[in-house]
């Protein structure tokens, strides 16, 4: 029997999971652009109000703070620039602080 070719039709693009998680899960309800700020102290602020207001958290505002901004380094991998990075690495210890936590190697 001969073998079926696949289809070339153009299909519409599929949304990524990882955007769907950042749009639609139970962790938080993040400010637009919150990732793209310039100054860690803003991103870690913006992630704290989210964190707060949010009615759909299953864990505390910090560890789903957290959670958010390490899931949203890791997803983006090599694609981040390295002053990104840093800027999103100085944000998690400016997290730290605003949630009363020490700063990470204290």
């Amino acid at each position: 029997m001969p073998r079926v070719k696949p289809s070339t039709a153009v299909r519409p693009a599929k949304a990524k999971w990882s955007q769907q998680i950042t749009q639609d899960s139970n962790a938080l309800d993040l400010e637009s652009g919150v990732f793209t700020l310039e100054d860690p102290v803003e991103i870690a602020q913006s992630l704290k109000r989210s964190a707060e207001a949010s009615q759909r958290l299953k864990s505390i505002p910090f560890r789903a703070a957290m959670s958010m901004l390490c899931f949203y380094i890791n997803r983006a991998g090599n694609q981040l620039s390295d002053t990104q990075r840093a800027r999103l690495e100085s944000a998690k210890d400016e997290l730290r602080v605003l949630f009363g936590r020490p700063r990470r190697g204290e």
